[in-house]
């Protein structure tokens, strides 16, 4: 086989190979992420996102008795009208607080998550994301929450595309090469 031949099969194969490992390695972990049983905790943390459902989930476990707070980030600003209806809400069963995570990003949210914990006495909270975003949010509470941590995803189904699909696994993945780049948040307390 020439140069132009194998220069040829390489630019056809490699991709492939790395589209399919990505795949295949994304759906294994992200797609089908684990979700922790749902316990008592002190609070209910409801990172930023798409408004999906997952306030009004946060809330419903809530309601179910859960945990008396609900923490939902918010990085959307002072005239999003979503956020409008949860923020500030307090009912006999549970309380809502509404947060600007800083930087906004996962890793603000756990940063205000183990703020409000030292303020407040938690020890466990409940963390509701995308399904898919489990992992990567779960090693960043590891660097920046000393307390317990449940995992929870937004009862959702996804109807992406398979290239929406491989962009978002590669998403997640470089989330996460970014948080061991980061490190832990002790430097920040």
């Amino acid at each position: 086989m020439n140069r132009r031949n194998l220069f040829v099969v390489l630019a056809v194969v490699l991709p492939v190979l790395v589209v399919s490992v990505v795949g295949v390695g994304g759906y294994l972990t992200f797609t089908k992420a684990r979700i922790d049983p749902i316990t008592k905790a002190d609070a209910i943390i409801v990172l930023g996102g798409e408004h999906d459902g997952r306030e009004a989930y946060g809330v419903s476990l809530a309601e179910q008795g859960v945990a008396d707070t609900v923490v939902l980030s918010d990085p959307y600003g002072p005239s999003d009208p979503y956020m409008k209806k949860y923020c500030g809400v307090t009912t006999e069963k549970y309380s809502v607080l509404c947060e600007e995570p800083i930087p906004s990003t996962t890793r603000g949210e756990a940063i205000f998550t183990q703020r409000l914990a030292e303020e407040r006495g938690w020890d466990h909270v409940i963390v509701v994301s995308w399904r898919y975003h489990l992992p990567r949010a779960k090693h960043i509470f590891g660097q920046c929450f000393d307390g317990d941590v449940t995992m929870q995803a937004v009862p959702r189904t996804y109807n992406f595309s398979l290239v929406y699909w491989e962009y978002t696994y590669l998403y997640q993945l470089a989330g996460f090469a970014k948080a061991v780049v980061q490190g832990d948040c002790q430097n920040l307390r």
